[in-house]
């Protein structure tokens, strides 16, 4: 083989490895782009719930609670057979205040004669250490690891006991649509490792991103601060 066809294959090499750096690139910017669009709509609904008269007990929570898991948008579409879903921001409690978010997923389905759809704000008030490390050690199914009753929409409390965990979640949510309600009772809460490195730019795990400050990003500021913000002293 001679030199100059090694050189054209070399260059060859070169010029698809640059097309994929470029590719890939643009992938993670837009990654990154929608997850910022995440954490600053989690800011948005707690600022929403934070003014809302009918939700001071949610602001009495947060002042005690060791954690939170809020969803700017859990969507429900139904007919005949159902599903609600959506992603989601946890954080929690530490020593230098709140902590930088792990973005999650939360999804559940249902099968019964329904019809209609609703997009609800949803937050979990976790109240204890227990309940963060059952959200952060796997898969968190509502229902199984935790017995929730549906509360009222706009100043709806789901006192949810964890029994086998020794903790107490509080849900609180907001509907709207055509639907009467809500209730997270079977949701699975779900880490996504890759949105998560996207947005940091370093692979770390939820448990991680919470308590060791391995990653940070100033997008999440306002979130932080409108948590804080939120609790009632």
């Amino acid at each position: 083989m001679s030199s100059l066809t090694v050189s054209r294959r070399s260059l060859l090499l070169s010029s698809l490895a640059s097309a994929g750096i470029l590719v890939l690139r643009p992938q993670a910017a837009r990654a990154a782009s929608d997850d910022q669009s995440l954490i600053d709509s989690a800011r948005i609904t707690v600022d929403a719930f934070a003014n809302d008269g009918q939700m001071s007990d949610l602001r009495r929570k947060l002042a005690q609670a060791k954690g939170v898991f809020v969803v700017p948008q859990l969507l429900k579409a139904s007919f005949i057979i159902g599903g609600e879903g959506g992603s989601g921001v946890l954080l929690a409690k530490t020593a230098n205040g709140w902590s930088e978010p792990a973005i999650y997923t939360m999804g559940a389905g249902s099968i019964g004669l329904q019809i209609g759809g609703e997009a609800s704000q949803v937050m979990l008030v976790l109240m204890n250490d227990k309940a963060v490390n059952a959200i952060l050690r796997n898969e968190f199914k509502i229902g199984a690891d935790a017995t929730v009753a549906a509360g009222p929409v706009g100043m709806g409390v789901e006192a949810a006991t964890t029994s086998n965990l020794g903790a107490d979640i509080y849900s609180f949510a907001k509907t709207k649509g055509l639907a009467a309600g809500i209730s997270v009772e079977g949701a699975v809460i779900t880490a996504r490792h890759s949105r998560n490195t996207a947005y940091y730019g370093k692979e770390a795990h939820p448990r991680n991103i919470l308590y060791d400050n391995v990653v940070s990003n100033p997008g999440t500021m306002a979130l932080r601060q409108a948590l804080a913000n939120a609790e009632m002293r």
